[in-house]
């Protein structure tokens, strides 16, 4: 019994110092805006698109903008929104792109995420739904 407790005991010391690292050494995260709340911004050269997304992603709202052509089949197709992030809305309303990701040997993470037809909200991830950036895209 003598071993579990000392065990134990360290186990508690590891956290409490744990604890006390991340109090004196805070990581700074950049908040994470709710998937309703719009992003504006003036990217370089392109003020119709937000700042923070990545050339790649404005290729993308480009290509939804003139229809196509797109580089993967899944693209166009019906977003599910099973996770429900994003607000309600009728099977079919939201439609999803792939956003390239320099390096990835598949569709990567990266999604632009429309609503309506024609495209009337437009939604950014950079992981694979978990997190939404709703967009201020001007026409």
């Amino acid at each position: 019994m003598n071993g579990w407790v000392r065990i134990a005991v360290l186990l508690v010391g590891a956290v409490v110092a744990i604890e006390w690292w991340s109090s004196r050494f805070p990581v700074d995260t950049p908040p994470v805006a709710p998937a309703d709340a719009p992003t504006s911004g003036v990217a370089t050269g392109e003020s119709r698109y937000p700042s923070l997304l990545p050339p790649e992603a404005v290729a993308t709202l480009k290509a939804i903008e003139r229809g196509g052509p797109f580089p993967y089949d899944r693209d166009g197709s019906v977003f599910q929104n099973r996770e429900r992030r994003l607000p309600d809305q009728p099977r079919g309303y939201y439609r999803e792109y792939t956003v390239e990701t320099p390096g990835s040997r598949d569709r990567g993470a990266r999604r632009l995420v429309t609503g309506g037809d024609p495209p009337e909200v437009f939604y950014y991830t950079d992981d694979h739904y978990r997190t939404f950036r709703r967009l201020e895209v001007r026409r």
